[in-house]
């Protein structure tokens, strides 16, 4: 038996079940096809809003004792337009295209700007934890998100992701908005709010204070939040949050999701991860006699 890591998160069909996650390696049509060509089944671009924004002065990143990074970069990117722009050209690279805003025309306008443009599918950023901007907490509002998935499905024909974290509400009304709204996929999870704190100078360590932890310490809330999607709803899921190995990415497949994203590991293991992680799961499936990544999704559910 041959099993094929080929798997499907709706109409999203991908080779290979491993994605670069959002903000993790920048804008660049080079690095995504060498991130493509190392083994990522997709690549997801930086969030991108309708104008460039700067982000946060340093220091934005921060490693945290044990594994795991806190990061409060501020949504620095270059606009959809400009992005827009600077992946024109492409032609074999699966990228899904991160979108970041605070009303439904803003993510309209965003998306005009990739009609001629080969994109596999929009992830609608819901759930930054550090944002300063007032109004892109729009995770927090499951009205909101209605509206802002019913216009994005308006306006393409593309796929639409809703990707989701833990605020001030519960993350599950923010899924069960989107889902009725009629979204074609969830990730889970975004980072989660936290800080660190310098006991010699006796200040924050991030500029802006209140970062995002990623990395192994989420792992756990992450497959819980997989998990339980899974068992509550009928939509396809993509699981991220602290994958660093191939029984990492098996855990949150067992869990429910049909793919997952990969991105602090990336900081960790360089693109070599994608394909560390690839070989693994095949190794997995070979042993346990899976054919194809569908025969695991949600497995654990049936206990």
């Amino acid at each position: 038996m041959n099993p094929s890591l080929f798997t499907s998160i709706g109409s999203i069909k991908l080779a290979r079940p491993t994605i670069l996650a959002s903000g993790i390696l920048g804008i660049s049509l080079e690095v995504f096809n060498r991130i493509y060509q190392a083994g990522a089944g997709a690549v997801v671009s930086k969030s991108l809003s309708k104008e460039p924004w700067d982000g946060y002065p340093n220091p934005t990143i921060f490693g945290v004792k044990g594994g795991g990074w806190i990061n409060a970069v501020g949504l620095s990117n270059p606009g959809a337009p400009n992005f827009a722009k600077m992946i024109s050209s492409n032609k074999d690279v699966p990228i899904i295209v991160s979108l970041v805003g605070s009303i439904p025309k803003d993510f309209e306008f965003m998306i005009k700007q990739f009609e001629d443009i080969k994109v596999l599918a929009f992830e609608l950023n819901l759930s930054c934890p550090h944002v300063a901007k007032v109004g892109l907490e729009v995770g927090d509002d499951p009205d909101l998100v209605k509206k802002i998935v019913k216009t994005v499905k308006s306006k393409t024909d593309v796929p639409v992701i809703a990707k989701v974290g833990l605020g001030t509400t519960n993350y599950l009304d923010t899924v069960d908005a989107a889902c009725k709204a009629g979204i074609d996929a969830i990730t889970a999870i975004n980072t989660l709010r936290a800080m660190a704190i310098d006991v010699e100078t006796e200040r924050p360590i991030l500029s802006n204070k209140i970062g995002g932890l990623s990395g192994t310490p989420i792992k756990p809330v992450a497959v819980r939040c997989v998990y339980e999607i899974s068992s509550q709803y009928d939509i396809p899921i993509i699981g991220c949050g602290g994958i660093s190995s191939w029984d990492d990415a098996v855990e949150f497949i067992l869990a429910g999701a049909s793919a997952v994203q990969i991105g602090s590991a990336v900081g960790d293991n360089w693109i070599s991860v994608f394909d560390d992680i690839n070989k693994g799961i095949l190794q997995y499936m070979e042993k346990k006699g899976f054919s194809k990544i569908e025969d695991m999704v949600g497995r654990a559910k049936k206990f």
